[in-house]
């Protein structure tokens, strides 16, 4: 008999009818379930509340305590939502689908840990309509602070007094995030323009009862390779849709009289900033036509300076529609857009020296044009770069830009100090893409109350630069000093090997903010002086607490956790993080889970760099395959899964690089007395899920698996996937192995299918899972599909992350047995 899934719809009709969650069994048509619990270990977890995060103003004067909520609710994703052109957001009020919202906000001052907080009152807004507020941001000076709200019918503004916090809503104002998602300009700390929707847009387009016309497309015969995409325009009724929701208007808000204007005509507007200090905007919009295979920020574009009344005073550029473009290539004319936050108030933009074309030979990719004001002649070409454009970050000093380039096939990057006046630019420094223990780190950003976010600069002319500190034995974060001058560097401060210390920010005196945590101690807001030479560390500095660490659940803290170092036979380091049970003994070997995700390296010397710390706070996802430690299973999670290889070919040898990864890795384990090599589970989410099939259908390496809103047909992304530049017709036989769908007759292991019945991500729709469940059926393996209703490809509602759980638990337990010691 075929079976059916079961769709779910709404929360009200999955209470009346009883359908909670829809599971597909081998055996027989699937019967109605709800919703299942997971142990009750594991449930504290879920249920306890999420981290804080800790938000201090740009003035350094006030810090903001906010806590995060920590799922949604099913009712929260069952409202209506409209699904267009790659967008997929709140029918009533436009807010993007799954926005995180704010359960609660504490502000303080900084500095004085023993001042009493301030709680900003949320609940009594929220009670009158079940919204909820999201998206908080600080103010230029830090005097105020912005909220959003997601109300029944409408997305408000609200502004916080940062002394009182004390909360005001803009009155009449709708914002429009469908295609901006938050974007505003600011004009001063008081002053911001942002995108609203305009006042007359009216009622939405109603859908024709009766076609009035048959869909259309049509191609001229020029080659046009495209990632396959969710959510797009299938008709012209979805083309109306778009226009009517995505419809903005520019307007000027103050936020001390909160009063709105409007500027200009409404359009399709999804970025607006300001240039230098006269009220100058630069804008960029969407216009027709609109496409039917590709995504909204992928449609013709028009780029406009605007002045203060939103008037246009000069169109930059008229982007086309990305069609014909190479895999992995980009528009020949100019694209990504910068607004200086400078007083000479220029516009920058980068333009293709190749065609866009990855595969066309040029001594240069890219070249930076600039343009100042009045905004009339032509631009100006600061330089060229021999590499594709990959970032530009200016500097606080209104001279300097820091500019970078990628080049793909090495996977290597180059960063550039540039002089804005000239174009004459110095290599700062200079890695691979995947590198982590020599990584530079990052540069400090700071927001100006004049110019807003710019990269901070010392006295003495230098970046400061914060770094995760990777090392063979797991992370040290660190703050240092880089000359521009001579781009030497000074350590200024590295976390100890004993707890997990990340530096913040440099506040006047040499006193660091870091946020500090460790095994047992979740993270709290740390401040130390620094010598004035010598590189500081905990030990060295005495360290004041902030903010104090919120208790966690006692039993998390038992779970047991090491960094493993090992090598596969052709001589690749690798390691995985194990997780051992609360109330695992030693020398007991014990059912394995082993969950990973695959990546790619040109390089084996950085296929074996760690990642993580034994000192971080453990801190898990509610999906989180960790927590079945709590069930009694030896985890092995964040193995590594190294494809060592050219960036062209790399994927040609993949089912061969995961089997030596996974033969090593289940070797180790064994080696090290915890496991039953016998009892192994291979598991992976999204790609790791692709990865953990093919080893079932190409090895017998495992018993059991879980794959999680993975792709398992690789026919079905034809121009692409991951890492793969090739398309299927350029690399047939890579693309027919890697497709484990082919080989269903070849799983004898039993698998554990889970996905989201909504999953948008591009190539990994539901539709992937299903088919790969009906051809095992259809060839007889052992196989569970669990369709999660109203989830994406990540899964948000605590009924979702529960059943989850429970779902992997009774997978292993069946499949691997009890979490028992086996004899020795």
């Amino acid at each position: 008999m075929r079976s059916r899934l079961c769709r779910i719809r709404s929360v009200l009709s999955l209470m009346a009818l009883g359908l909670i969650a829809c599971s597909l069994s081998l055996q027989a048509a699937p019967q109605s379930v709800v919703y299942q619990q997971p142990s009750k270990a594991v449930r504290e977890l879920l249920d306890a509340p999420a981290l804080p995060k800790h938000l201090i103003s740009p003035d350094k004067h006030t810090l903001a305590l906010l806590e995060p909520r920590r799922f949604s609710s099913l009712a929260e994703l069952a409202r209506p939502t409209r699904k267009l052109a790659g967008l997929r957001f709140d029918e009533a009020t436009g807010q993007p689908s799954q926005t995180s919202a704010i359960q609660s906000l504490r502000l303080r001052p900084l500095l004085n840990p023993q001042a009493p907080e301030r709680i900003v009152e949320l609940g009594a807004a929220n009670a009158a309509d079940g919204g909820y507020f999201h998206s908080f941001s600080w103010a230029p000076d830090g005097q105020r602070f912005l909220l959003e709200r997601r109300g029944a019918q409408s997305n408000e503004l609200w502004v916080g007094d940062s002394a009182s916090g004390q909360l005001r809503r803009v009155p009449g104002l709708k914002l429009n995030n469908v295609l901006s998602q938050g974007e505003l300009a600011w004009l001063s700390p008081q002053e911001l323009v942002l995108l609203a929707v305009p006042d007359k847009r009216g009622k939405a387009p109603q859908e024709p009862k009766v076609p009035n016309a048959p869909v259309v497309r049509e191609s001229s015969g020029r080659a046009s390779p495209e990632r396959t995409y969710a959510d797009l325009l299938n008709s012209p009724y979805d083309e109306a849709l778009l226009e009517h929701y995505a419809l903005s208007q520019l307007t000027r808000v103050h936020l001390q009289s909160l009063q709105s204007k409007k500027l200009g005509a409404p359009a399709l507007f999804f970025s607006v900033a300001s240039i230098g200090d006269e009220d100058t905007l630069l804008t960029e919009r969407i216009t027709r036509p609109f496409s039917y295979s590709l995504t909204w920020d992928d449609f013709p574009q028009v780029v406009e300076v605007r002045r203060a009344d939103g008037s246009v005073l000069r169109e930059i550029a008229r982007l086309p529609l990305k069609r014909g473009v190479a895999i992995n290539g980009v528009l020949p004319g100019p694209r990504l857009f910068f607004a200086s936050p400078n007083r000479d108030g220029a516009v920058f933009w980068v333009e293709a020296l190749d065609g866009g074309n990855p595969a066309t030979r040029a001594p240069h990719r890219d070249r930076l044009m600039r343009l100042d004001p009045p905004y009339t002649g032509e631009a100006q070409e600061l330089l060229r770069i021999p590499n594709r454009f990959s970032g530009m970050r200016f500097l606080d000093d209104g001279q300097q830009a820091l500019l970078s380039e990628e080049d793909p096939l090495r996977a290597w990057t180059r960063s550039y100090l540039l002089m804005l006046r000239g174009g004459s630019v110095s290599t700062l420094f200079e890695h691979a893409l995947r590198e982590r223990y020599r990584h530079p780190g990052t540069p400090l950003i700071r927001t100006d109350p004049q110019r807003g976010r710019a990269l901070a600069q010392t006295q003495g002319g230098a970046l400061l630069m914060l770094g995760q500190g990777a090392s063979p034995k797991g992370d040290r974060p660190f703050l240092d000093r880089l000359s521009l001058r001579d781009g030497s560097s000074q350590r200024l401060f590295q976390s100890s090997d004993k707890l997990f210390e990340q530096p913040l920010d440099l506040l006047p005196g040499n006193q660091l903010l870091t946020l500090h945590e460790s095994i047992n101690s979740a993270p709290s807001l740390h401040l130390q002086v620094l010598g004035s030479n010598a590189v500081a560390t905990p030990a060295a500095a005495r360290s004041v607490a902030l903010t104090q660490a919120p208790n966690s659940p006692p039993l998390l803290r038992k779970i047991r956790r090491e960094l493993v170092h090992f090598k596969r036979d052709d001589g690749v380091e690798m390691s995985f993080w194990m997780y051992l049970p609360p109330d695992y003994k030693d020398g007991e070997a014990r059912p394995t889970l082993v969950w990973a995700y695959p990546l790619e390296f040109n390089d084996a010397a950085l296929a074996g760099q760690v990642s993580g710390s034994p000192n971080r706070f453990p801190n898990f996802s509610g999906i989180s395959p960790v927590l079945l430690a709590l069930e009694g299973y030896v985890v092995l999670n964040d193995a590594t899964m190294p494809i060592v290889g050219d960036a062209k070919t790399v994927n040609d040898e993949f089912v061969e690089q995961i089997t030596l990864s996974a033969r090593a890795i289940i070797e180790k384990a064994e080696e090290l007395g915890v496991t039953d090599p016998k009892r192994v589970a291979i598991g992976g989410h999204s790609y790791g899920a692709f990865m953990a099939v093919n080893l079932l259908a190409h090895t017998d390496l495992f018993k059991v698996g879980i794959a999680r809103s993975g792709a398992y047909n690789r026919t079905l992304t034809p121009f692409g996937f991951q890492s793969e530049r090739r398309s299927l017709w350029e690399a047939r036989d890579t693309y027919l192995k890697l497709s484990p769908f082919l080989y269903a007759n070849q799983i004898k292991e039993p698998l554990l299918l889970i996905h989201g019945e909504t999953d948008n991500r591009s190539g990994t729709p539901a539709l992937q899972s299903e088919r790969l469940y009906q051809a095992m059926v259809g060839t007889g393996g052992t196989v569970r599909y669990v369709l999660l209703p109203l989830e994406a490809h990540g899964y948000n509602a605590r009924e979702s992350a529960g059943h989850v759980q429970w779902e992997m638990r009774q997978w292993l337990r069946h499949y691997l047995g009890e979490p028992k010691p086996a004899a020795r």
